[in-house]
């Protein structure tokens, strides 16, 4: 696998899953693999990801292996209200606060922000560029004022902005995800909402490219947003929320401070009567 370019991250689950079959089964016996699988209380999903796991170590092994035929079941990703999303970043540390933010403004890989270095954020232009993971495009992205102050405000022992690169980047974020987690089910259980349970760093990549295609219905700059190569990837999102509600929030701004920081939230101009602007966002 590292000779075919995986990842390390990936080359570790697939070992991991080796390991976990070889405790229920007798790994280099293929029939014996695959009625494990078959019995198994799991997924078609996961069987399918088994099963290619299996032919990866077989090929390896020099084993004959007809792969078993299961099919993956594609699943709408969950998305958060934003408020959920405001009331994850509130609640955890700043550095933390900070990666989320960055996740919710620009819906970067959570891979591509732990990768994020000072050098790569222009305070001047307030842009960040993303280099990529996973085969997608590099990108440049705005991002507000108030994410800026937030990175500002962590320290810069490092050539990176969220990791020591003297700890292997794997594990790092594994600790730190494990931390997330931990006090993600803290704040889901003081609110009363176990929806917030289910925010990934993930599930924040597809809170904004599901915002993003609601504010301005086009696929394509989503696709670039995200860095797809196909807009395949990207046609998903059209599907996730009704486009069609009445429910909006309002506010009115007398500054041109107050205006700008509407907009960097998503709010679109509607109207001006005298000294003041009106602007709205769907919920």
């Amino acid at each position: 696998m590292q000779k075919q370019g995986y990842r390390p991250s990936t080359i570790t689950a697939t070992i991991q899953t080796l390991k976990s079959i070889a405790r229920k089964a007798h790994l280099l016996n293929p029939n014996s693999t695959k009625a494990y699988i078959a019995s198994a209380n799991l997924s078609e999903s996961r069987k399918s990801k088994l099963a290619e796991d299996l032919a990866r170590f077989y090929i390896c092994k020099h084993t004959p292996f007809d792969k078993p035929r299961y099919k993956r079941i594609e699943r709408l990703p969950f998305i958060p209200l934003e408020v959920e999303v405001d009331q994850l970043i509130a609640g955890t540390s700043r550095k933390t606060s900070a990666f989320l933010q960055l996740l919710k403004e620009t819906g970067m890989r959570p891979g591509e922000a732990w990768n994020l270095k000072w050098t790569d954020i222009d305070l001047e232009r307030s842009t960040v560029n993303i280099s990529p993971e996973k085969g997608s495009n590099p990108r440049q992205l705005r991002i507000t004022t108030h994410l800026i102050a937030m990175l500002n405000n962590l320290p810069h022992p490092w050539l990176y902005v969220f990791r020591n690169p003297k700890v292997d980047r794997e594990s790092s974020m594994k600790t730190f995800q494990k931390g997330y987690e931990k006090r993600r089910r803290f704040i889901a259980e003081k609110l009363q909402n176990p929806r917030i349970q289910q925010i990934t760093f993930k599930t924040l990549r597809h809170f904004k490219a599901t915002l993003e295609y609601h504010k301005t219905r086009d696929i394509l700059h989503v696709m670039q947003l995200l860095g797809h190569k196909s807009i395949k990837n990207t046609l998903v999102y059209t599907h996730l929320v009704n486009l069609e509600t009445d429910e909006w929030v309002c506010k009115v701004a007398t500054t041109k401070q107050e205006r700008v920081n509407l907009i960097e939230s998503g709010f679109t101009f509607v109207a001006k009567e005298g000294d003041q602007w009106y602007f709205r966002k769907r919920k």
